[in-house]
């Protein structure tokens, strides 16, 4: 094939974009003519949105970054973000007014002409030499202003000692996808260091106050404080270094970060120290002391504010949007009444950033209409998080009083590993809510409490803001599957077809009738019971679709064509399914293991508990082909963060602490005991199996003596978890294994234990 053409930057300065957007359909490619004749060109090749987007998709792209030229365009005034795909074999033009949307339109290129896919979890870009021609002009209009991603919780669930490089990918996959917003909360701890110090404290207790990175998101929640160890000088100055970055790339990309927000949280002491103060103590949340809260309608408050956001501007420069949730999960006003409360805080805000929005969290039973009542409506935007959870959330603005808000989606809690999303209910609701009379959508909220999984949702739920449903219709969830499939793996497949058949019906079929918007996470994570049905507290206690609709998708994954099972995005879909797939059956097996137990059948029980640690194993076996599902190399990057060997010791327990006991016994005792659990590598094969067989063990001596076991409250399974997490031997950090290999020997034994 001919050398591709060098690519050009070039930044075309017309006003707009002529003609319909298309529809989300791949069929559809109609789009509007190019710019007018005439049109002023010139080139810049250093700075500006072009500049940015030529950077993120030569990162993407290595291969082909020189036959992609970016334009940047002018929207129409009071129009949605467009971009425009044009251009020839070997020279894709995209146009767009900033690199966020232009990226967005390189990846509806990859998906609908090129057939390659790039997402947080995996990737397939086997392409051509020459890249293929985009055929008829597409132009794409977002049709709301607002695409926020990411959850308050994601810094401690997806990794909170991520590096740049991490940082750098995920900032490029985010863009790509359309997002405009996202939530930046590396450093904010550094904020909250120097302010204090204006206040009366020294460094060294706020340094105790401040939690590690691991649990940092509660404590800017207002949950906690002081947990696991005091952070040092160095771990602050490294995390506003980062912070700082992600948030000047964000900008770079034409993205706003979103920056936490001041609305009164204070450590201990804070009126004694501060004359004219006045303080609400919060009381506790899941065991945990909450830190005091700041009365906002006081001077102090307002000085206070007034510093915080002098402080996070030195560091991380301005925002237009700030992240602020009062009285979170059971938050306690006191005699504060919220509707002026929530005035303190606005005043405070628009005083540092005129014209600012206040982004809140729609979650439980917040806000409430006395915040929304008493704010200015047009400078709040309540990102929902239960748009997809409750068949009772009908008219969000009856509730939030025609507050902006966005159809939002939370999929996974801890970040669990399960599969699946209420996909018929974002097909369903997010075009009805948004066309409706009086409608206040505005935009979309992705809020999984971790990242980096899921990445059909990912992808699906990104695409909403961008199809043009008077063109192609309702969304088709078939039909979107069937093409998914196609750009997944690089070509059509029948067996790939089928397999993402099976998966939309069944994991990514379930809807909100049954009030849960992520899937029933599996049992091997759970603390032993022959009993438990779940291993989180707060997860469904049944799966959400039968078992054994799921497995044929394990079996279609198998059988596709050999040449299109290369690249990661294969390698981590089978992966996902086959994990699902044995996770699945540990709610099959359980039961069956009860059955036995409670009729004495010691045969029975021990082929079957045998089965139990077999799969066990053979999970761990799986997950440890992939290097995003070793817990070593996610403490490995704790360890890196750390000064000498005290404080990597330390912030290895952070991460680890994390995903087992949480915190501490009192608060896993409420419940947060395994509230992250994930089916990792490490974590697998170390914790969860040290439990089942020393459960195991205990029930099959109490057959053998003709006595009652221990139960679960005789045994101290916090003492057990916590010696773990604080010396859980060696852990892989390198994938090993052939995760093709490994999932024909799970469908095997799966068939062996029907």
């Amino acid at each position: 094939m001919p050398h591709p053409p060098r690519r050009r930057t070039i930044l075309t300065a017309f006003a707009g974009t002529a003609g319909a957007a298309v529809a989300c359909s791949p069929a559809s490619s109609q789009g509007s003519p190019g710019p007018a004749p005439g049109t002023a060109v010139r080139t810049r090749t250093r700075t500006g949105p072009a500049a940015a987007a030529t950077a993120a998709a030569r990162r993407l792209l290595p291969r082909h970054w020189e036959q992609i030229t970016f334009r940047t365009v002018a929207g129409e005034p009071g129009a949605g973000d467009t971009f425009r795909v044009s251009g020839k074999r070997g020279h894709v033009v995209v146009s767009g007014p900033t690199a966020a949307v232009q990226l967005t339109g390189l990846n509806h290129y990859l998906k609908h002409t090129a057939h390659a896919s790039i997402t947080w979890a995996g990737d397939q870009t086997d392409l051509p030499a020459t890249l293929p021609a985009p055929g008829a002009p597409v132009t794409r209009r977002a049709n709301v202003p607002h695409r926020f991603v990411l959850n308050d919780t994601n810094d401690g669930y997806t990794n909170a000692y991520a590096d740049w490089q991490y940082w750098e990918h995920e900032l490029d996959v985010l863009a790509l996808h359309g997002y405009n917003e996202v939530l930046v909360y590396a450093g904010a701890d550094a904020v909250y260091h120097r302010l204090f110090q204006e206040f009366g404290y020294g460094d060294e207790e706020l340094r105790s106050w401040v939690p590690g990175p691991a649990h940092q998101p509660w404590w800017l929640l207002q949950n906690m404080s002081s947990f696991p160890h005091p952070v040092s000088r160095q771990l602050l100055a490294k995390r506003a270094r980062l912070g700082r970055r992600i948030a000047d790339r964000a900008r770079e990309l034409g993205m706003t970060p979103v920056l936490p927000g001041y609305f009164g949280t204070v450590p201990a002491g804070f009126a004694d120290r501060n004359p004219g103060a006045r303080t609400v103590p919060q009381g506790d949340w899941v065991g945990f002391t909450r830190p005091d809260w700041l009365d906002p309608r006081t001077d102090v408050f307002a000085r206070v504010a007034a510093a915080f956001y002098r402080t996070q501007d030195e560091l991380f420069g301005p925002s237009t949007l700030y992240k602020m949730d009062l009285l979170h999960e059971g938050g306690k006003p006191g005699d504060v009444p919220v509707g002026d409360a929530a005035k303190g805080v606005e005043k405070a805000l628009q005083a540092a950033h005129q014209g600012a929005v206040w982004v809140i969290l729609g979650w439980q039973h917040n806000p409430p209409k006395a915040i929304t009542d008493a704010v200015d409506r047009s400078r709040m935007l309540v990102v929902d998080g239960l748009s997809d959870r409750f068949p009772t959330v009908t008219d969000r603005e009856s509730d939030w009083g025609s507050t902006p808000y966005t159809f939002g989606s939370i999929w996974n809690f801890g970040g669990h590993t399960v599969l699946g999303a209420n996909t018929p209910d974002w097909a369903e609701l997010y075009e009805k809510w948004r066309t409706k009379d009086g409608s206040t959508l505005r935009g979309i909220a992705l809020m999984p409490e971790a990242a980096d999984n899921n990445p059909a949702a990912f992808t699906l739920f990104s695409e909403l803001p961008w199809c043009d449903t008077e063109l192609d219709g309702e969304l088709d969830l078939k039909r979107w599957f069937d093409a998914w499939s196609v750009s997944r793996y690089g070509a059509a497949d029948p067996h790939a077809r089928a397999a993402w058949d099976v998966l939309r019906r069944t994991a990514y079929g379930t809807t909100r009738a049954d009030k849960w918007a992520e899937g029933a996470d599996g049992l091997f994570g759970a603390r032993p019971g022959l009993a438990v049905t779940s291993a989180a507290s707060w997860s469904p206690k049944a799966l959400r679709y039968e078992a054994a609709d799921f497995e044929p998708a394990l079996d279609e994954l198998l059988l596709v064509q050999r040449e299109l099972r290369r690249s990661s995005a294969y390698r981590r879909d089978l992966l996902d399914v086959a994990r699902q797939a044995l996770s699945n059956r540990s709610r099959v097996l359980l039961p069956r293991i009860k059955s036995a137990y409670d009729e004495g059948d010691t045969a029975r029980f021990d082929a079957l508990t045998r089965t139990w640690l077999g799969l066990l194993d053979l999970l761990d076996r799986l997950v440890a082909t992939d290097a995003r599902h070793l817990l070593g190399r996610w403490v490995a990057d704790a360890r890196d963060w750390g000064a000498d060997a005290r404080e990597r010791d330390q912030l290895a327990y952070d991460q680890l602490s994390l995903v087992t006991v949480w915190g501490t016994r009192a608060g896993a005792d409420e419940g947060l005991k395994d509230y992250a659990n994930r089916e990792w590598a490490g974590l697998v094969g170390g914790l969860y199996r040290l439990r089942w067989k020393t459960y195991f063990t205990e029930l099959r001596a109490a057959l053998d003596e003709g006595r009652d076991p221990k139960n679960l409250k005789e045994t101290d399974w916090f003492a057990l978890e916590d010696r773990w997490a604080r010396d859980p031997g060696r852990l892989a950090v390198r994938p090993t294994g052939d995760t093709y290999a490994i999932a024909k020997l799970v469908r095997d034994e799966l068939a062996k234990s029907d």
